[in-house]
Parts: structure tokens; C-alpha cells; sequence
């Protein structure tokens, strides 16, 4: 588990990261070895499993100990939460926040008794079982426990979220709240630009610190100035596709020339 990724990003560094949907653990070491402060593993949106999940944070691990492995659950189910952190993950992300009582059930899933429910067992995260005593007693205070805000109802509701003990960080879902606002993708629209403003200031104000993910350059310009604190600064599939259709493209117009 990463020991300095929570305290970075709590204290409002402008930590740094990396998207990552295919499941294969050469994604995760390259992230790492390219010093990213933390890969996003999604899990909601893949069908990426807890077994290749934990590939991933073994190669991260192995690349070296500055970039921490937050997993992206597919819901607020306790049991998924418990697994992939049982696997080793340095925190969660949680999509479909929309409420208080949604982020302290969050918060309590990833919390050993008496602060929380999730279950106690040896696992990955506690070598085997052979540190799980100390694993036991510091987990509640190192996980890093991501909040996504990504609709209408959300935004309402945000300066209670942001108020909730043991959220460390929210997540702008933009994708989603778009869509929630019936102004999909439509980043300079009112309802969007409003929104946005609304989460970062609700946030700053309980001083949790706000991010979001940005598919390129003109991304990462828009959200800084939008006022977010820490970027994720692309997802594996969209390096891949952008970096072989430019190689296409300049092979295909060189053969035309």
C-alpha cells in the first residue's frame, strides 16, 4: 500500500495520473515507471476482474514505490470494495455519489470495525496474513477514499458530500454530469461550466480537494483553469488508439506523396 499518495493529495498537492482500462499489468508498470503519483483502475466501465486487478497493482508495485493503485468499483456494493482492497489497492474510487448517507456508506466499506464494516481477513494487502495485525491497525487511516460526483442530484448535494468524514478527494465525473444536465459533452454550456463551479467551490470550502480526467491537452488547460486540483491526464485505450491512427495517418500520407 502506498504510504505517501494519501498525504500528497489531502494536502492539496498537484498530484498526477494515469487511466487505466485495459487490464494487463504491463499498463500498470509502464504508468509507473513513467512516474505517474497514481493509476485509476477502472473496474466499472471493463470487464476487468479482481484477479487482474491485482496483476496490475503487482506490476505498479514492482516498478517501484512512488505511484500509488486506486481501483474505480462498479458500485457501492461493500463486497466489491472489500475485495479489491483485500488485493492491495491503495484506495478506491466510487462512482454515482449522489448523496451524504451514499459517501459515509463508502467511507464505512472501507473501514475496518469499530469505524466501519469491512470484513477482516489475511489477504494481498496484509503479505498473506503475515503483517495483518499492523495491516489491521493502519488501513483505516491510509486508504484513499475517492468520491465520484457525476449527476444533477450529486451537485446538489455536494457540500454535504465534501462534509463527510473519510472522503478524501472528489472525482468530477464530466462524462456523466453532462449527461445528467441534458447538455452531454457540451463543456462550455452554462448548466456545465455552473456545475462544475459549484463542486469545486463546495469542496474547496470543506477543503477536499477536486479532480477529474482529461483526455488531452485542451483538457488538461480546461479543468486546471476550471479550478480542479490533481488530473488524470489520459486513458490507456486513447494512447493507444491517437498514437497508431497519427502512425497510420503520416505512413498513409507519405506513400500518397
Amino acid at each position: 500500500m502506498h504510504q505517501g499518495f494519501k498525504r500528497a493529495l489531502t494536502a492539496g498537492e498537484r498530484v498526477v495520473g494515469n487511466w487505466i482500462s485495459i487490464g494487463h499489468p504491463a499498463v500498470g508498470e509502464i504508468s509507473a515507471q513513467v512516474g505517474f503519483d497514481f493509476v485509476v483502475i477502472d473496474t466499472e466501465h471493463t470487464s476487468t476482474g479482481v484477479a487482474e486487478v491485482e496483476g496490475v497493482i503487482r506490476a505498479v508495485e514492482a516498478a517501484g514505490d512512488n505511484t500509488a493503485s486506486i481501483v474505480r468499483v462498479p458500485s457501492h456494493d461493500p463486497a466489491r470494495i472489500k475485495r479489491v482492497l483485500d488485493a492491495g489497492a491503495g484506495g478506491i474510487m466510487v462512482p454515482m455519489v449522489e448523496t451524504a448517507d451514499d459517501a459515509e456508506a463508502v467511507v464505512e466499506a472501507t473501514r475496518y470495525p469499530p469505524e466501519g464494516v469491512r470484513g477482516a481477513a489475511p489477504a494481498r494487502a496484509s503479505d498473506y496474513g503475515g503483517s495483518f495485525d499492523e495491516y489491521f491497525a493502519t488501513a483505516n487511516d491510509r486508504l484513499v477514499t475517492i468520491v465520484q460526483v457525476e449527476s444533477q442530484e450529486g451537485v446538489e448535494n455536494v457540500a454535504e458530500i465534501a462534509a463527510v468524514e473519510g472522503v478524501d478527494a472528489i472525482q468530477i465525473g464530466q462524462g456523466d454530469l453532462s449527461a445528467s444536465l441534458g447538455v452531454f459533452g457540451e463543456w462550455s454550456s452554462d448548466e456545465f461550466e455552473d456545475a462544475v463551479d459549484e463542486i469545486v467551490t463546495a469542496s474547496h470550502d470543506a477543503d477536499v480537494p477536486v479532480g477529474m480526467l482529461a483526455l488531452d491537452h485542451d483538457g488538461i488547460d480546461r479543468w486546471l483553469d476550471a479550478g480542479v486540483d490533481f488530473l488524470i491526464v489520459g486513458a490507456d485505450m486513447v494512447y493507444l488508439t491517437k498514437g497508431a491512427r497519427a502512425a497510420k495517418a503520416h505512413f498513409e500520407e507519405r506513400i500518397g506523396e
